[in-house]
């Protein structure tokens, strides 16, 4: 028998979380309200309407056609679906396989396991790095590794991070031995780059509250940063790289496919890389870069027979993209499905996106908030054409996946996949009504309605759905009361995507976003204000550490996917808008790079 699933409120808990992040960094911070100024605006010019309505003019996100057009993706074909290259990637597997069972020394095995994830092939021998590492906790335990933890700051922080990654609780007192009697790090380690680098990239798992790590990351970055500054042949080549990758964006930050596509490059120019290690990382990723492209093309067609990008013209084009946020985790052929759906679940959040940020009037958002939020298909007639197709198109989707949930689960979730989408078009409309009424809204308030408007309840919801065997009711209640993990994650959805689309946006003249609301309450410059933003992202991600590894009803490998989402914003915006925008010339490549160009 079918289960029903009654949908709950939302609670509010960002509340207090700006006032007491600001205070803990010494920023000055208002909850006061901003008086209300008309925003200037940019608007298409004047169009006729597909309804029966007079003439409206309606604004313009000045968005470029898709960089990969259907022809493209259709035409590409890739060599490494071939037979031959799975039976080699067979053999590869097995002779590294004998290598990392046979390493014995522990510094060895923990560069070893280090090197297989930054190459992306790690996943193929999880059981066996579960193993290794489970016996070097235990030796922590027993006291095994005691002489080598005082004098090894590379192997212990090393060993430090992939333990914690790997939810192992390590104590942040690990590296107290590197300290001299005034708290601080001694100053004799300024010169141990390996040591320091490892040092920074434990710092990045941090919880709240671990003042030895947070000291840790500025003793890092500070000398880490100094030794690039003086030139002097201090480090070399090899290791400029990795310290300068690290110090852009630290690893855990990171979405290991991009990462393994970068460091296979790198590896390749180390003296003591291992050719057997190097040939497996380079047809791995060729061979899954080949599955991708099929998936993509499946899904291009079906984005092409939905007609939207033709009937909604003023909406992003971009299957492409809305197919890489899919790419986070989950790389393997057997997640096709969930790579499939999530990307046409990203596709509708950003046509409707556009809907409420760009092209409907704010009678017409009323309206179609108004069906969203009762779901009512009759009232569906009184949309415009655009809206009609949208909502149908979405209807269709929910139904969709439900279907395959009821069928596989037993359990209909109709109810909360339409909660979902209601709560995020009330966020829209809330932005939108923000725009046409010329309100600035405080930091509280925009981040309050701003870390569901990033859609990541949407998102990891969905994915929740598409991934998890089985769905428990008790599970599903306590993660559609938005989690922490969810609101954590809405988080640093929003504010990562302020940092790297705000300069587009306000130059179309919308609403405030997060930079410009902290520069309206406090009169901070812009680089002051995107500071305090890039504070508060690294506040959330230590919030997320902990949650990490703290007992939840929420399953690990959703813990791990929300994880992955907050990494893969990470690398859309690194350098801008890389979801709207492909005329950045890096994120293009970035992108080319991912999908599109095999390794040589």
């Amino acid at each position: 028998m079918a289960t029903s699933i009654m949908h709950v409120s939302m609670p509010h808990k960002t509340s207090n979380y700006l006032h007491t992040k600001a205070l803990e960094k010494g920023h000055v911070y208002s909850k006061t309200t901003s008086i209300n100024i008309k925003p200037c605006s940019i608007l298409c010019t004047a169009e006729k309407s597909n309804d029966q309505n007079p003439i409206q003019r309606r604004r313009s996100g000045n968005y470029k056609p898709s960089s990969w057009d259907f022809d493209y993706i259709q035409s590409l074909n890739s060599e490494y679906k071939g037979e031959r290259y799975l039976r080699r990637v067979f053999e590869l597997k097995k002779r590294v396989k004998m290598m990392l069972e046979g390493v014995m020394d522990r510094v060895d095995q923990l560069e070893f396991i280090d090197d297989l994830q930054k190459l992306g092939i790690l996943y193929h021998f999880e059981d066996k790095i579960k193993r290794i590492l489970e016996n070097i906790y235990h030796d922590r335990i027993a006291g095994k590794n005691e002489k080598m933890k005082e004098t090894n700051l590379y192997s212990t922080a090393l060993e430090f991070r992939l333990l914690r990654q790997r939810g192992f609780c390590v104590s942040q007192e690990t590296f107290d031995s590197f300290k001299n009697r005034e708290g601080d790090f001694r100053e004799s380690l300024v010169d141990d780059i390996e040591g320091l680098l490892q040092l920074y990239e434990a710092s990045f798992l941090m919880a709240e509250g671990e003042c030895t790590l947070e000291l840790a990351r500025e003793f890092a970055t500070i000398f880490l940063q100094k030794k690039l500054d003086e030139n002097n042949n201090a480090i070399d080549d090899y290791l400029a790289l990795l310290v300068r990758d690290a110090l852009d964006l630290p690893l855990h930050w990171r979405v290991e496919r991009p990462k393994a596509r970068w460091f296979i490059e790198v590896y390749e120019k180390r003296p003591s890389m291992n050719p057997v290690v190097l040939e497996l990382a380079k047809l791995d990723f060729n061979i899954v870069q080949a599955i991708h492209q099929e998936e993509l093309k499946h899904i291009s067609r079906w984005w092409k027979k939905t007609s939207i990008a033709e009937k909604l013209p003023f909406a992003r084009d971009r299957i492409v993209e809305c197919y890489i946020w899919t790419l986070a985790g989950h790389l393997g052929p057997q997640y096709a499905h969930f790579r499939t759906m999530g990307t046409k679940v990203n596709a509708f959040i950003t046509v409707l996106d556009d809907i409420f940020d760009v092209y409907g009037t704010l009678e017409e958002l009323q309206l179609f908030n108004h069906v969203i939020q009762r779901w009512d298909s009759k009232s569906m007639e009184q949309l415009p054409h655009y809206m009609q197709i949208m909502f149908l198109a979405l209807n269709n989707l929910i139904k969709e996946i439900a279907y395959d949930v009821l069928k596989d689960h037993g359990i209909v979730i109709i109810p909360y996949l339409r909660k979902l989408w209601a709560d995020l078009s009330q966020a829209y409309f809330q932005e939108a009504k923000w725009y046409y009424e010329g309100y600035k809204p405080t930091l509280e308030e925009y981040v309050e309605n701003g870390w569901i408007s990033s859609s990541a309840p949407v998102i990891l919801c969905h994915a929740f759905f598409l991934l998890a065997s089985p769905i428990k009711i008790e599970v599903v209640q306590s993660l559609f009361k938005y989690h922490n993990v969810v609101r954590l994650v809405g988080i640093i959805l929003r504010l990562v995507d302020d940092l790297g689309t705000s300069p587009d946006e306000m130059k179309r003249g919308d609403v405030p976003k997060s930079v410009q609301c902290y520069m309206n309450e406090t009169s901070a410059c812009e680089e002051e204000a995107r500071e305090y933003i890039r504070f508060l992202i690294g506040e959330a991600w230590k919030e997320m550490n902990r949650e990490q590894v703290a007992e939840s009803s929420l399953p690990h490998e959703f813990i791990r996917n929300a994880v992955n989402l907050c990494r893969i914003a990470q690398y859309m915006y690194h350098h801008g808008d890389g979801h709207g925008h492909q005329q950045h010339p890096e994120i293009k490549d970035q992108f080319r790079r991912l999908l599109f160009e095999p390794i040589a």
